[in-house]
């Protein structure tokens, strides 16, 4: 198919992820700006700086959210997990309108969300990226784009 992207491809949010980083910049540089401008000790100033570092850390856990998918699978990184999957153990991605981000329908019965695409901010790219997607794990996948045709 025409629409597959060449193997191995990133899909993430890039805008959402650089509001993320961006305001995570932003928040540390302020804290750490006022640590400096305040007379505080230096216990208090690296507080402030640690707390602004916080105020990074934060936002930089959302904005790593990431779906890899490279010839032998499928790796999805959500804020707190990482999982590898293989091409046969996905059945479906589904982004239905309202759903916050993909789910990936998997073979065990369950469904995984992939916040790595997700419509929050540029709804038109995570529906480009579902699309690719659902191209790719169709044409890989043991079970074909639908067993119950033909």
């Amino acid at each position: 198919m025409s629409d597959q992207p060449t193997l191995p491809v990133t899909f993430r949010p890039s805008r959402t992820r650089a509001v993320l980083l961006s305001a995570g910049a932003v928040l540390f540089l302020v804290i750490s700006a006022i640590a400096l401008l305040l007379e505080l000790g230096p216990g208090e100033r690296l507080s402030f700086v640690l707390t602004g570092a916080l105020c990074f850390w934060v936002p930089a856990q959302l904005a790593r959210v990431r779906v890899v998918a490279d010839d032998s699978g499928v790796t999805v990184v959500n804020i707190a997990s990482r999982r590898r999957l293989e091409w046969a153990e996905i059945l479906q991605v589904n982004l239905r309108q309202g759903d916050p981000w993909v789910f990936l329908d998997l073979s065990d019965g369950t469904s995984l969300p992939a916040l790595g695409i997700q419509p929050g901010i540029d709804k038109q790219q995570a529906i480009a990226h579902a699309r690719a997607l659902r191209s790719l794990v169709d044409a890989r996948s043991v079970h074909g784009p639908d067993p119950d045709q033909g």
